[in-house]
């Protein structure tokens, strides 16, 4: 099975890292179907997610996102669109925060 690994670096800091995280997951959840669950932390918080065919976590750091996903074998066809799209949210989703 493919592994997803998307590292994007900012200088948000963790309280607004989670706002990004928290309107990344609504985003998975609505739009991709996902099932989330958050979990807060002092230094960094995780938003576990899955559905048929893909699992993973999100760590959210005060510098730092960092996810990881496998893919089940239906969707590892498409692991370099899958991370290219996320990598695009995200960004987009941190632009946002930044201004």
């Amino acid at each position: 099975m493919p592994d997803l690994h998307i590292h994007r670096t900012h200088t948000l800091g963790l309280e607004a890292a989670r706002t990004v995280a928290l309107r990344w997951r609504a985003d998975a959840e609505q739009r991709l179907g996902l099932r989330c669950r958050h979990e807060s932390g002092d230094a960094t918080d995780i938003i576990a997610f899955e559905r048929a065919g893909v699992s993973g976590t999100l760590v959210v750091a005060g510098d730092g996102f960092e996810l990881r996903a496998r893919l089940g074998f239906l969707l590892s066809a498409f692991s370099v669109r899958i991370e290219d799209e996320i990598g695009r949210n995200l960004d987009a989703l941190l632009g946002d925060a930044a201004r």
